[in-house]
């Protein structure tokens, strides 16, 4: 199904994905399915009409650990979108601490360049290797000096047979180990120290791109075994078979018309305006995020990005204030409202045992890997369920996240002797729960240090 191209998922299936992977939230996988659909949708639009076809922004209210990041983060991976997550939180209006909100743009630009790089060096895969393992021949056998400026026929023919010998060997991997000498491009840059990092990713400006071309190429040696010079050597004909200016108009076609942000913690930054100091916590962070979310272009260092038309999703737990304390054109923004319920005993039953990347599914493949068969009893599961429900309740609701915590501690001692032991078979069961975490419950102290 994930193989598939996104004009056949229809909303149903694109649920029905998210269902292998997030338990419950219907409402919110439905107002996602509906928005990614939309996007195929708003493509097939006549052009005159497709520019004024805006995206249906969502906000998802609900506590922490219910799934709003990982609904987002699926959808995304579904789609084959570059998807980047911010916390609005860490935004402040320009001028005091903080990150300027357009880097989120920036951000997502990189990732989606690095995205469509992949997916080119894929294409050229083969090509490259053929062409990194006639240079590896070229360092196996250098050639044979030439006599009277032309290359002796005997010692040509020698040569021959020797480097089809060589090529043999290397394809059947009894060079791995032979020690080779590259010389590569040092890309250490002394200059890069006087600026500060931050500051010039803030301005989408590579230092390294200014000052290159004024500075001779760095070459150093470096001895490195056959199977590493391979890989270097792959990459490095890999990038020669690649047009970085039809990466970068790829990238930047896919952030405009495919993006997706998620900007998490939203109701941090709602509520009324701050009346004392200045306010960079709450409006005008709102001011800063509101051009972007509205649609605007943005300087980034492979070019002008419109974000017009990529998809915001923004989530918040929103407990001590409410969607509506945001300021009223950021709310018009985000037109669709997905609410998302806490996590019963039920479904933590559920989540342990149903999604493809569950937690037992998990601790069964890492214990695999030290030869060991550990199995949990449905009782077990059931007790690992109600505890993780019976901590939340008592102490901070962290959703899903408390069935990580319950289940390293419940484990600990496994993880920790098995490869010792000589354990091959391990068995969970309910007694067995209980007794390791019964009394961590019964201890708040104890419980709100562990658990």
């Amino acid at each position: 199904m994930t193989t598939r191209k996104i004009k056949e998922l229809t909303p149903q299936e694109i649920v029905r994905e998210l269902d292998r992977y997030i338990i419950g939230q219907e409402k919110a996988k439905k107002s996602v399915a509906i928005a990614l659909r939309n996007r195929w949708r708003r493509q097939q639009v006549p052009p005159e009409l497709r520019e004024e076809i805006n995206p249906n922004n969502i906000i998802m209210i609900g506590p922490t650990g219910v799934g709003k990041t990982e609904i987002a983060r699926r959808l995304a991976n579904l789609a084959n979108a570059p998807f980047i997550k911010v916390e609005a939180s860490k935004y402040t209006e320009v001028g005091y601490v903080g990150r300027d909100v357009e880097s989120m743009v920036r951000d997502l630009v990189d990732l989606a360049v690095n995205m469509v790089k992949r997916e080119k060096t894929g294409e050229v895969r083969e090509k490259a290797k053929a062409l990194a393992e006639e240079r590896l021949l070229d360092l196996l056998l250098p050639p044979f000096p030439l006599k009277g400026g032309q290359e002796d026929p005997d010692l040509l023919e020698k040569r021959q047979r020797s480097r089809e010998k060589l090529q043999l060997q290397l394809r059947m991997g009894k060079l791995e180990k032979r020690m080779l000498e590259l010389e590569l491009p040092d890309d250490r840059f002394p200059m890069i120290e006087i600026f500060s990092p931050a500051g010039m990713e803030e301005m989408g400006i590579n230092m390294k791109e200014i000052f290159g071309g004024m500075l001779p190429k760095r070459k150093k040696r470096k001895k490195v075994s056959l199977r590493e010079a391979r890989h270097i050597l792959e990459e490095e004909e890999a990038g020669k078979l690649i047009d970085m200016d039809e990466v970068i108009s790829e990238a930047k076609f896919k952030v405009e018309n495919s993006g997706i942000i998620f900007i998490d913690e939203i109701d941090k930054i709602a509520g009324p305006k701050s009346k004392t100091g200045p306010d960079v916590s709450r409006e005008g962070v709102q001011r800063d995020i509101l051009p972007i979310v509205e649609g605007s272009t943005v300087a980034t260092k492979h070019g002008m990005v419109r974000t017009d038309h990529i998809l915001f999703i923004a989530a918040g737990a929103f407990s001590s204030s409410k969607p509506s304390d945001l300021i009223p054109e950021l709310q018009g923004r985000f037109p669709i409202r997905a609410e998302l319920s806490s996590l019963s005993e039920d479904d933590f039953f559920r989540i342990l045992t149903e999604p493809q990347n569950a937690l037992i599914k998990q601790y069964t493949a890492l214990l695999k890997a030290e030869e060991v068969s550990i199995t949990f009893t449905q009782g077990a599961i059931r007790a690992i369920a109600h505890i993780a429900s019976q901590v939340n309740e008592r102490m901070e609701n962290i959703g899903a996240r408390r069935l990580h915590t319950v289940m390293t501690t419940l484990l600990e001692d496994i993880l920790y002797s098995v490869p010792d032991s000589g354990i091959r078979k391990a068995n969970v069961t309910s007694q067995m729960v209980n007794s390791c975490l019964g009394k961590i419950v019964k201890d708040e102290d104890l419980s709100r240090y562990i658990l």
